[in-house]
């Protein structure tokens, strides 16, 4: 942003100017949009609790509409009558542009088959590749070495700041949940990056190269569960030993969150580690069944919780006190709340099972292949 033309001289030393309007790119930027919508959305749509840029109206019919709201974009969805009369109501409250079926949504792009609908970010990739010097670089497999771990070393050559904190490869993990580990941890060195985390990035960037259409498949299925992979890589932070949590929620089959982050505290144990990372994959389930009911998919079924590790589920399923567990008795009674009230079923999966292990640590390339198959990754730009 720059000062408006002829006020320059009036300008004071170290005055600035108040912007009186919402900008992409602005972390406040959604708000005045969303209150807005709120003021001028008066045909009985009601304001999610768990989202609030979701809208929804029901009719006693059992027709549904329901409308998803960022700044000034929105997608519609729903009983096609409906649709037509709230995009009636916008034209007449607002300027507005009827783009058709969905195609193109904040970097985001969508196809549909018949099988199911495909989001990638393939066009954003490229651009990110050509805007780094990057478009012709070699592609490898994965996109983190597993035999090497990122730390700070004080004969490392510092980098610009500004060119590694583009935040770029963060926004793109919103829709690549196999590289979600890698920018996490490139990402912790924001503040001081040097020469071997930009090659860490590079790298990241070779991999994009390799698979640039690579997305999120959402296929039609039969299957009605919530289910939660959680995982923990215990002390794997070389520089302070936190350990790293990492969970990957599936709605009816199909992946639609996930997360990788590092702890807040040091664990003790494993068992520690992995519990403090099943706590944030019950909270994620929890989020994701509200959002369920406020789209009228209320269901009895319990959220399905998978964790590798037997003595996490153990003491999440023993009520008894135990001293060495003192240190999370808020996550130990708030896991055991939620098992006690079927709320949450707690079931173990084998390591080699345990999709969430890709969040957590870089792996070896047959294991990563693995995972990032299990994550319902598809490429649909990829031979046949």
């Amino acid at each position: 942003m720059e000062i408006p033309p002829g006020f320059e001289e009036s300008m004071a030393k170290n005055q600035v100017c108040k912007l009186q309007k919402s900008l992409y790119g602005l972390k406040q930027s959604p708000e005045p949009g969303l209150i807005d919508s709120q003021k001028q959305l008066k045909l009985g749509y009601k304001q999610g609790q768990a989202d609030h840029t979701l809208f929804v109206k029901k009719s006693h019919a059992g027709k549904m509409a329901i409308l998803i709201v960022y700044v000034d974009d929105i997608i519609l969805s729903g009983n096609d009558m409906e649709l037509q009369n709230l995009k009636k109501y916008l034209s007449e409250e607002f300027e507005v542009k009827d783009l058709g079926n969905l195609k193109y949504f904040l970097g985001m792009e969508v196809a549909r088959s018949r099988k199911g609908i495909v989001v990638s970010q393939r066009k954003y990739i490229l651009d990110l590749l050509k805007e780094t010097g990057m478009l012709g670089c070699k592609p490898i497999d994965t996109p983190m070495d597993s035999q090497k771990k990122l730390g700070i070393e004080k004969e490392s050559t510092p980098v610009d700041r500004g060119r590694y904190q583009r935040g770029r490869l963060i926004y793109l993990s919103h829709t690549r949940p196999d590289i979600g580990f890698a920018v996490s941890a490139v990402s912790q060195f924001m503040h001081s990056p040097t020469e071997e985390h930009m090659e860490a990035v590079y790298r990241i960037l070779r991999y994009l190269k390799m698979t640039p259409g690579k997305g999120l498949f959402f296929r039609k299925t039969e299957n009605r569960d919530t289910e939660v992979y959680s995982d923990a890589d215990w002390a794997g932070n070389i520089i302070d030993r936190r350990s790293t949590s990492g969970y990957c929620s599936f709605v009816w089959g199909n992946l639609v969150t996930w997360r990788s982050k590092k702890q807040s505290v040091v664990a003790r144990s494993s068992a520690e580690a992995e519990y403090r990372a099943l706590a944030q994959g019950i909270c994620e389930g929890i989020w994701i069944k509200r959002v369920l009911s406020e789209l009228g998919q209320t269901s009895s079924s319990p959220i399905l919780m998978m964790c590798d590790n037997q003595a996490a589920i153990s003491i999440a399923k023993n009520p008894v006190h135990h001293d060495r567990t003192k240190h999370v008795e808020i996550d130990r009674h708030f896991i055991t709340e939620k098992v006690t009230s079927e709320t949450v079923k707690l079931n173990y999966v084998p390591t080699k099972h345990q999709t969430a292990d890709i969040l957590t640590k870089a792996l070896p390339r047959p294991n990563f292949e693995d995972l990032t198959c299990k994550l319902g990754l598809y490429d649909i730009y990829s031979p046949a």
